[in-house]
């Protein structure tokens, strides 16, 4: 595959799903559903904007709920491959102590994201956690410095990991948020100055104005997009966007925050509209790369 240094307007941002044995369903079928949706022009199926690949330890990953799902590529596949995908997205459901104690997969997977995004700053990357998958994150130190949140009913387990590995790694700790749909860390555009902005966000995006950002959250057509990529490799995890989200549902509201950025506003909110579902906005960490 060609190297490019983003999720590009005219090419399908690759999403790769990481199943685990017992995963949440939900977890998975609803940001799946919310991506698969968002198309670049709205009316044209042609122009859908996430490509999506399964990873799973066997061909077929059973759900909590029972249902079976089947992988496109295993685990070791997915390691090899690795470099090509845009979005990493990691599920909740069965995050118990075999596999944090273990550090079975998908947690090699996760850290192996991490450095490829610290090895190679010029692209884009986005690592997606739904509902508890963030406690995979919590024990692998990758919230270092950044801002959470997780499932209401795991949030001590979920701070209690975010401190012991801060205190075993020697950094610096995880703001955990409590009340947040999402958060979303290393936002990183340059489109005007910042009162002109609509993606530098404090708190909430609530009541924020349109965007006039088109196609990829690289690639602004008829806008002049700079980027420092010095500034990029000195930020946490080399610029690695780190969204986590809040319980089961919480999880479209990430997936749709992730259209509005790589794609539209346009598109997420087309994408609700057809899902009969109303966005609620989360947390985004004040940043810019510039």
């Amino acid at each position: 595959m060609a190297h490019k240094s983003s999720a590009v307007a005219d090419e399908p941002i690759d999403v790769l799903f990481a199943l685990h044995p017992k995963f949440n369903l939900m977890d998975f079928a609803g940001p799946l559903e919310v991506l698969t949706t968002a198309l670049h022009e709205a009316n044209d199926p042609s122009s859908r904007a996430f490509e999506v690949t399964v990873a799973a330890g066997e061909s077929t990953v059973l759900s909590d709920q029972g249902v079976a799902i089947q992988s496109q590529i295993t685990w070791k596949e997915a390691h090899e491959r690795l470099s090509e995908f845009d979005v990493l997205v990691v599920v909740g459901g069965n995050v118990n102590d075999a596999i944090l104690k273990a550090k079975a997969e998908p947690m090699p997977l996760i850290t192996a994201y991490s450095e490829i995004q610290k090895a190679d700053p010029t692209r884009e990357r986005t690592l997606l956690s739904i509902c508890t998958g963030s406690i995979f994150l919590a024990e692998l130190g990758i919230l270092s410095g950044l801002s959470a949140t997780t499932h209401p009913d795991y949030m001590t387990q979920f701070e209690n990991l975010c401190s012991h590995s801060a205190v075993r790694d020697l950094t610096e700790r995880t703001d955990v948020i409590e009340d947040a749909r999402y958060v979303v860390n290393n936002l990183r555009f340059d489109i005007g100055d910042e009162d002109e902005n609509p993606y530098v966000r404090r708190k909430s995006d609530a009541g924020r104005r349109p965007s006039n950002a088109r196609k990829g959250s690289m690639s602004f057509k008829g806008a002049t997009r700079r980027e420092s990529i010095a500034r990029r490799a000195a930020m946490r995890l080399g610029g690695l966007r780190v969204i986590t989200s809040g319980g089961v549902t919480a999880g479209l509201d990430a997936a749709l925050y992730l259209v509005s950025v790589m794609v539209s506003e346009e598109s997420a909110n087309e994408v609700a509209r057809v899902m009969q579902w109303t966005w609620t906005k989360g947390v985004v960490v004040d940043g810019l790369d510039v």
